[in-house]
């Protein structure tokens, strides 16, 4: 797979600087919500359809090797002023290759997206971890401020090998209809 280009998604949606360095994809990452509703980058949902833990398969790699998933709202507590990026919405370490992230360990559980003002970006990374339960560098208690370049160098897990995005914003009682 081919290292990010400026028309990559991840680099147009500033993933790629505000969040992550540049790197090579080498992994598939699908992540599904409630109803089939795939993520794509870029696409957008609504809040109300994405609730609910979204099943994340981890397609390649064998069963000998883990992987890390970090979920991030990078644009807290909106996007002009983002001044308690990052905050993570979910964690989920040693989770074997080919499998699904059941079979991994939830360290922070998922809390769905409620943006409050402007378009938000959820961000999905997945690290290959360097073996079975080496991720123990964790966050302690607030959700805010977390650094997902901070967590992988603090836990050796250097660039990822997948990432997806979406975006969200406030629905209105009309919207919900």
């Amino acid at each position: 797979m081919a290292r990010m280009s400026s028309s990559d998604p991840l680099v147009v949606g500033r993933v790629i600087g505000d969040v992550l360095d540049s790197f090579t994809s080498t992994m598939n990452l699908c992540i599904n919500y409630a109803g089939n509703k795939q993520v794509f980058n870029g696409h957008e949902f609504y809040p109300s359809a994405v609730i609910a833990r979204p099943k994340v398969d981890v397609q390649g790699g064998d069963l000998r090797t883990f992987y890390t998933l970090v979920m991030i709202d990078p644009d807290v507590p909106g996007p002009s002023d983002p001044y308690l990026r990052e905050h993570l919405q979910w964690l989920v370490t040693d989770i074997p290759g080919t499998t699904d992230v059941t079979f991994g360990n939830e360290v922070v559980s998922y809390e769905s997206p409620r943006p409050n003002i402007g378009i938000h970006r959820f961000v999905f990374v997945l690290f290959k971890q360097r073996g079975r339960q080496t991720v123990n560098k964790l966050p302690t208690t607030s959700r805010d401020y977390f650094n997902t370049r901070r967590f992988s160098a603090e836990n050796g897990l250097g660039l990822p090998v997948a990432a997806v995005f979406f975006n969200a914003q406030r629905e209105t009682a009309a919207r919900r209809r």
